[in-house]
């Protein structure tokens, strides 16, 4: 499984894709930091895990994207053809799919990574600090249910038809678009613009109400378990 894993994430990580994603990543992230993100968000410091987290959110987007477009190679008509040899491989399905699957959470992980690292050199080079335990709570809460909801989805509907998965790819810009319940104000950034303020402080400690949290952990839990599962006659 080792070895097929690495395979899986080579053929991902090794090709002019990935690192077309990488650059459109990195120019948009470096958009937001120098146009939005320096001015601090709602009173806050740039540096502030509010502002970070209006960052992360302003890159839900990109990493979903990405995510998507790393299903594609599990998904597209030529993957489906290749499906019925290793159907019939030693190893069974389900393991030889939860491998892919893990490799495409890997790429999409090293993705916002990187998404990470761009914020943390912003903020050493710009104002001589970073504090990545700050920064650590805004990422988990942001960007990992993200990644996951678009894993488990994307597979979910690139089993019933590959074409769903790239109109799938709309659905956070569609979110950022809508003036969402506020437990869903991740996804559209208003929580990390409106609740600051709501606290009184020119500085607020980071903290994630209740049911913020819940549905962030909803939308994980659902991507776990839809990516773990094997819908369609496949």
């Amino acid at each position: 499984m080792g070895k097929i894993f690495i395979y899986e994430c080579k053929r991902l990580l090794c090709n002019k894709f990935f690192f077309g994603i990488l650059l459109i990543l990195l120019f948009y992230g470096r958009q937001v930091l120098n146009d939005i993100t320096i001015m601090g968000v709602s009173h806050t410091a740039p540096f502030s895990a509010w502002s970070f987290g209006d960052y992360l959110s302003r890159m839900i987007p990109v990493l979903w994207i990405a995510t998507l477009l790393f299903l594609t190679f599990f998904t597209s008509p030529a993957a489906r053809r290749v499906s019925v040899l290793t159907d019939a491989a030693p190893m069974p399905p389900r393991r030889y799919e939860a491998v892919r699957c893990c490799a495409a959470l890997a790429a999409s992980v090293l993705t916002a990574l990187v998404c990470i690292a761009e914020a943390a050199v912003f903020y050493g080079v710009y104002f001589g600090r970073c504090d990545i335990g700050s920064l650590t709570a805004p990422a988990l809460v942001t960007a990992l249910p993200a990644i996951m909801f678009a894993l488990g989805s994307g597979r979910f509907l690139g089993q019933i038809n590959e074409r769903l998965v790239y109109i799938w790819m709309a659905a956070p810009l569609a979110a950022a678009a809508l003036p969402l319940p506020g437990a869903m104000g991740i996804w559209n950034g208003s929580f990390f613009t409106e609740y600051p303020l709501l606290t009184g402080s020119t500085e607020p400690a980071f903290a994630v109400p209740a049911e913020i949290a819940a549905v962030q952990c909803a939308f994980l839990v659902c991507g776990a378990v839809m990516s773990v599962c094997r819908f369609g006659k496949k």
